[in-house]
């Protein structure tokens, strides 16, 4: 995939989005950890944002070890890595889906998402899936993601509400 840059307004900061290399493991699992304990603070209890975050270890080689695994892409500021996102392309489904709490609601997780899609519309799938946390679900509803049904997973003995979504994939984004 080309580095792609984000149309931006003045107070938005460059950010390009790419593939992720190695070196952007580190970043990912602070992303991660940072977006699971304050941007889903207002969804989730503080024992439940603790056991999502303790799912994969802050450390650079628990995310690296991830890359051939999933087509992970990133959007990158500053050569910092800032959000990130996992697809499953066998499955065609968004495995993981992160974004630093401070960009989030900037159009970072969008703009990964449509690269995601395209992706996938490439490879000549029709649809995309995805678990979406509650801090999630209710943008991607309004994109025009399909609710498949409510779900519960658990980690670390705590139990945490998700939804299935669907979305068709079309040449033209809507």
């Amino acid at each position: 995939m080309a580095e792609m840059e984000a149309s931006t307004a003045a107070e938005t900061p460059r950010i390009v989005y790419r593939e992720a290399l190695v070196r952007d493991a580190a970043d990912q699992a602070e992303v991660f950890y940072h977006a699971v304990m304050q941007g889903a603070a207002n969804h989730y209890s503080l024992t439940q944002r603790r056991a999502w975050a303790r799912v994969l270890p802050r450390e650079a080689s628990a995310w690296a070890a991830r890359h051939p695994l999933y087509k992970t892409l990133v959007a990158v500021c500053d050569g910092r890595c800032v959000g990130f996102l996992e697809l499953d392309m066998a499955a065609a489904r968004v495995e993981t889906l992160y974004v630093w709490p401070s960009l989030g609601g900037h159009g970072v997780g969008t703009t990964l998402l449509i690269h995601a899609e395209r992706l996938l519309l490439e490879q000549g799938f029709s649809a995309v899936e995805i678990e979406a946390s509650l801090m999630l679900f209710e943008r991607l509803e309004r994109r025009g993601w399909e609710n498949l049904g409510e779900e519960w997973v658990e980690r670390g003995g705590e139990k945490l509400k998700r939804y299935r979504l669907r979305k068709p994939l079309s040449a033209v984004e809507t």
